[in-house]
C-alpha cells in the first residue's frame, strides 16, 4: 500500500511511554490474536485463557517516564496516523454521498504497555480496540510487531490498515447506532446468542474495513499487487476456527465471537468488491448463513 506524501490525521493523542500498571479488559481485532498467541506458548487451552481475561484481566506494572523511540516505531506511528487520515478521507466521503449524516472521526490513541479509556484500564495484551464510550481507537505500536512476528506479515503496510480499518469500522457501526443497538441485544439474551451477536458485529467491522479499502484505492490507486490477498491471508490467520484449532485441537463454534476464517476474509472481500453501504451482517436473517 503506497502512503508516502500522504497526510497525517491530527486527531491523535501520543501517551506512548506514559503508561502504568493497569488491570485489562478484552476487544477489539488484536485481542484474540494475542491471547491465542499467549494459549500457543503456554500450551494451554483457549476458553480458559479468554475466560480468565475477561473475568480478572491482565496485572502489569510498567514505569513511568519518556523514552527514546526506535526508527521502526516512529515509522508505524507516522504510518497509522496516514492511514487514520484516510479513514476520515473515505468515510467522510462515504457518509456524505450515502445520505448518513456527518461522520465524526475518532481519535487514535497511542499507548505503550497499558492505557486508560473511558472503557476502563487495558494493557497491550489487548491488542488495538475501539472504545464507543470516548470515540477513541487505542493502539500499542508493539501490537504491529508481534504481529510482523508471529504471522508473516512484515513489509505489508496494507494488513496494518486492514487492522486500523476494522476498528474504524466498530466507530462506523457506532456512528449509524448499530454497535449500541446490538450490545443492548447482547445484555438481553444467554452466552451463545450473544456470541452470535458479536460475531455479527465483528464481520460488519470487517466489510466496512473492506468498503474503506474500495474507496481509499479509488480515490488514491494506493493498493499494490497482492494487498488484499496479505489482508485475506491475515483475516484467515485470525478466525475463531483457525485460532481455536491451533491452539487446542478443536474449534468451539458456540464460543466464536469473531466469526470464521472464512467468514472473516468472505466480509472483508464483499466490501472491497462493492462498496455498498446497504448491506449488513444484521440484515443476514440465518446466522449460519453469514
Amino acid at each position: 500500500m503506497k502512503l508516502e506524501g500522504r497526510r497525517q490525521s491530527s486527531n491523535v493523542e501520543d501517551r506512548r511511554g506514559m503508561s502504568t500498571g493497569a488491570k485489562a479488559g478484552i476487544g477489539g481485532i488484536g485481542g484474540i490474536i494475542i491471547i491465542a498467541l499467549m494459549t500457543f506458548m503456554s500450551g494451554g487451552n483457549l476458553g480458559d485463557v479468554v475466560n480468565n481475561v475477561v473475568q480478572q484481566g491482565f496485572q502489569t506494572e510498567t514505569p513511568a517516564g519518556q523514552r527514546e523511540f526506535t526508527e521502526e516505531e516512529q515509522q508505524l506511528a507516522t504510518e497509522c496516523t496516514q492511514i487514520l487520515a484516510s479513514t476520515e478521507d473515505v468515510w467522510t466521503k462515504v457518509f456524505r454521498e450515502n445520505g448518513l449524516g456527518e461522520y465524526k472521526a475518532p481519535t487514535l490513541v497511542l499507548f505503550t504497555n497499558s492505557v486508560q479509556s473511558a472503557c476502563g484500564s487495558a494493557t497491550a495484551a489487548v491488542g488495538p480496540f475501539y472504545c464507543s464510550g470516548d470515540q477513541k481507537l487505542y493502539i500499542d505500536l508493539s501490537f504491529f510487531t508481534e504481529m510482523k512476528r508471529q504471522l508473516g506479515v512484515q513489509g505489508n503496510t496494507f494488513a496494518y490498515a486492514y487492522v486500523i480499518a476494522h476498528e474504524i469500522g466498530h466507530h462506523v457501526e457506532y456512528s449509524l447506532g448499530i454497535l449500541g443497538k446490538a450490545h443492548q441485544q447482547m445484555s438481553q439474551v444467554n452466552k451463545t446468542q450473544a456470541n452470535q451477536i458479536s460475531v455479527r458485529l465483528e464481520l460488519l467491522a470487517d466489510y466496512y474495513a473492506g468498503v474503506w479499502a474500495h474507496y481509499e484505492d479509488a480515490m488514491n490507486h494506493s493498493l499494490e499487487y497482492g494487498d488484499m490477498e496479505k489482508g485475506l491471508e491475515l483475516a484467515k490467520a485470525i478466525g475463531d476456527d483457525w485460532l481455536q484449532k491451533n491452539a487446542q485441537g478443536y474449534a468451539q463454534p458456540e464460543s466464536f465471537t469473531h466469526g470464521t476464517s472464512e467468514q472473516r476474509k468472505r466480509w472483508l472481500k464483499r466490501g472491497f468488491d462493492t462498496g455498498d453501504m446497504r448491506t449488513t451482517t444484521f440484515s443476514v436473517s440465518n446466522y449460519d448463513d453469514l
